[in-house]
């Protein structure tokens, strides 16, 4: 309870101070390169306010400096501070529409060029993915929480389509991402944080030229066994 009591409100101040530099920094930059620094600030403001310490790893052949897909899976709010220390490169990330709506927080993201999709309509839904698609072929990484929400008990759900399909239209590969550790440390559906390791894999980049929208299933399942593995390592 301590340790709860402590984070909440190093959280809710990181976030409004934090979040209100974000938006000055925006509208002054638009494009949200002056964003990541800030975003990194407060990854280590709340990771270390929480005891939660991570390390990165990355399978040969990965350049930072190519465009790529990021899919991970997903298990804690925590995955997100984790990933964006641990992301070799800068990036934007797709993220459910229900974000868009959070005070300051999500203001700054939509400022800095972040992608919201709403999968209740296809139309809109489809849109997103061509906006992101656009950025990926101006060199912005783009990263993807595959499931489309956190895990409850830690199982690999389903990954969805549009990740996959981002990629191929975008003519970019797949970097498949395994996040692990963040159930331990704050797991869905409890406020109880636990000081704990989280560790971020990058797999090797998986092509996608020559592919055809027919083939997004197969890119999925090819990207999902990967982070599966990973995770039982």
């Amino acid at each position: 309870m301590p340790r709860i009591v402590l984070l909440v409100p190093v959280v809710v101040i990181a976030t409004l101070v934090l979040g209100l530099l974000a938006i000055a920094a925006c509208l002054v930059r638009p494009g949200g390169a002056w964003l990541m620094p800030l975003a990194r600030l407060w990854s280590r403001l709340v990771l270390t306010s929480s005891g939660v310490r991570w390390e990165a790893r990355s399978e040969s052949g990965l350049d930072p400096a190519r465009p790529a897909v990021y899919a991970a899976n997903h298990q804690s709010l925590f995955d997100i501070p984790v990933l964006v220390l641990a992301m070799p490169t800068d990036f934007r990330m797709v993220a459910k529409k229900s974000l868009l709506f959070v005070p300051i927080f999500g203001w700054a993201l939509w400022l800095a060029g972040f992608l919201f999709i709403d999968r209740s309509n296809r139309e809109r839904a489809i849109g997103t993915l061509d906006q992101a698609a656009a950025r990926l072929r101006g060199g912005t990484s783009i990263v993807v929480f595959a499931e489309g929400t956190r895990s409850r008990d830690g199982t690999l759900l389903p990954f969805k389509r549009g990740g996959f399909v981002l990629a191929i239209r975008a003519g970019v590969p797949v970097v498949p991402v395994s996040i692990a550790g963040g159930r331990s440390v704050l797991a869905k559906g409890t406020l109880r944080v636990k000081p704990g390791v989280m560790t971020v894999r990058f797999g090797a980049p998986i092509e996608t030229a020559g592919m055809t929208y027919e083939m997004r299933d197969a890119l999925m399942a090819r990207v999902r066994g990967q982070v599966e593995g990973a995770l039982s390592a």
